[in-house]
């Protein structure tokens, strides 16, 4: 198991402190061990399996217990609707003695990353359907892309997750995960479907494909992702879009290749990124 370095006498408004171990390859899942007492909340549906004495409850929001009691529960599920998930998610806790375990799966052929948040700051950017899994006391909030042409085309359109808190949260990735630490004005350019998860330091923009040539018969789209540091990037090989665009095309040829999983203009924006 890997072994989070926090005491279990702790402050009580802190994250619970798991412990976990990541297994697989291509097709991952996540294993947490659980103490008396301590309790993970994931997306509806992600277990895999559990011991008989985590019990499960179903919640509005993110599980974070009577914190801001009905209203506060009201905002979480409200929060988690504009961002595309169930108003629901589920806490798992162990209610038994000794150790328990529940595991945790990845929808997508990809990768799980374990993300310790204080470690990094306290806070977490990235896509709407990153977040698998998390300590309960971990915050799952809505983060506001507050340029329009960032919103309009930025890949994950205005609203991505915002994950909070100082514990363990596990997110989900596709393909192959590259991670990327960029020094002050250092600049990354990420196709937007690409781009995963950031560190709130990192300045979040778009810088034109090229040439109206190159954006017309290129096939990368119109804009890319340009990432200014400091800070850190996460970078997936094979976005979901991506993935379901090319089964699409697979099975109606007619359809074509859908390589602008970034636009929300619909067949708009496969028109201006030259499909």
């Amino acid at each position: 198991m890997t072994a989070s370095p926090w005491s279990h006498a702790r402050n009580p408004s802190l994250a619970d402190d798991i412990d976990f171990e990541i297994k697989g390859q291509e097709l991952q899942f996540v294993e947490i061990e659980l103490d008396p007492g301590e309790s993970a909340v994931a997306e509806a549906g992600a277990m895999v399996w559990k011991d008989a004495a985590v019990g499960m409850t179903t919640v509005f929001g993110d599980g974070r217990g009577a914190e801001g009691g009905f209203m506060g529960k009201l905002l979480g599920a409200g929060k988690r609707l504009v961002t595309g998930e169930s108003l629901f998610t589920t806490v798992f806790t162990h209610n038994g003695s000794g150790k328990a375990r529940v595991a945790f799966a990845a929808p997508v052929p990809g990768a799980i990353l374990p993300m310790k948040l204080d470690e990094l700051g306290g806070t977490l950017i990235c896509q709407k359907d990153a977040f698998l899994c998390a300590a309960k006391g971990v915050s799952i909030g809505v983060h506001f892309q507050r340029k329009v042409m960032t919103g309009l085309f930025g890949g994950e359109g205005f609203i991505m997750q915002r994950l909070e808190g100082d514990g363990w949260v596990f997110v989900q990735m596709g393909g192959t995960v590259v991670e990327r630490e960029l020094a002050a004005g250092e600049e990354l350019h990420v196709d937007t479907g690409c781009l995963a998860a950031y560190t709130p330091s990192v300045e979040f923009d778009l810088v034109s494909a090229g040439s109206v040539k190159t954006m017309v018969f290129g096939g990368e789209g119109v804009f890319f992702a340009r990432l200014r540091g400091p800070g850190k990037v996460w970078i997936q090989s094979l976005p979901f879009a991506r993935l379901a665009g090319r089964v699409i095309a697979t099975a109606m040829p007619m359809g074509g290749q859908n390589r602008g999983e970034g636009s929300l203009l619909g067949g708009l924006g496969n028109l201006i990124d030259g499909n």
